[in-house]
């Protein structure tokens, strides 16, 4: 048994994508079309799709009136009730055109640290692919607090991939892959590939950005890709404007290679 190459994305039959809050929200809301157009030319070919988004706090915050990300809890839950409903809404008008449903799945932690709970969860997602649904996770954070958090969404799409047996994991972010310190660094050098028993003590990977709209970082991924990469997930981390060549196994971005499970 081989484990999965980079290149195979383009025939893998079942992956999950995750999207950040900072790539499809506020101004950058012009990339949810350009990544379902990636995501529904996947779904043409028989892959099942289930896509990871971010979002709902930082897309609530407009319509709030409020002009920074809300620093209490109340505020913040009630941000993302209203922007969750208008994220889903910008995903299905955006798959629309190719006559694809999306489907909203809200997790949190208990969901899936439970085995009725994990279980259930497991069968919905289950459902939703086998009817041809495009599935959207995000965190349920109406109802999260700090104690009950995944803490990033790159975590929740690395346990996603492995509650739903996935083949592959694509993180989206900002930038094309992996460096050893802060890209605007002119001595930053990417890394690929991270072979399955890599050693990455000591590497930077980066700076671990917090922005004012989301959480995440350099970091958060890494541990999000180790986490899927021991399952036997194959994993790419790489840039949001890149997701159709992603798609396609283009040889970007750095690839996660995973560990080969036994049978």
């Amino acid at each position: 048994m081989t484990a999965m190459t980079r290149a195979e994305l383009a025939t893998a039959p079942r992956i999950v994508v995750k999207v950040g809050s900072s790539s499809i929200s506020g101004e950058s809301s012009w990339r949810i079309p350009m990544i379902v157009h990636a995501l529904a030319g996947a779904h043409a070919r028989g892959c099942e799709i289930v896509l990871v988004s971010s979002g709902a706090i930082a897309t609530g915050i407009p319509f709030l009136d409020l002009d920074a990300r809300p620093t209490d809890l109340a505020t913040q839950q009630a941000a993302a009730a209203v922007g969750q409903n208008v994220l889903v809404y910008r995903y299905q008008e955006a798959l629309r055109p190719f006559r694809i449903t999306a489907g909203q799945v809200l997790l949190t932690t208990g969901d899936l640290e439970t085995a009725t709970s994990r279980s259930n969860a497991r069968r919905a997602m289950e459902r939703l692919l086998g009817l041809r649904i495009l599935p959207i996770v995000n965190e349920n954070d109406t109802v999260a607090t700090q104690e009950i958090r995944f803490g990033d969404n790159d975590r929740l799409a690395a346990l996603v991939a492995q509650l739903i047996g996935a083949d592959a994991l694509v993180l989206l972010s900002d930038v094309e892959s992996l460096y050893t310190k802060p890209p605007t660094d002119p001595a930053a050098e990417p890394i690929d590939p991270i072979a399955a028993d890599a050693d990455l003590e000591g590497l930077e990977f980066g700076a671990s950005v917090v922005n004012s709209v989301g959480t995440g970082g350099a970091a958060t991924k890494v541990s999000a890709a180790r986490l899927a990469a021991a399952s036997g997930i194959g994993v790419l981390v790489t840039s949001a404007d890149l997701i159709d060549r992603a798609l396609h196994g283009d040889e970007i971005g750095t690839w996660f290679e995973p560990v080969i499970q036994a049978r």
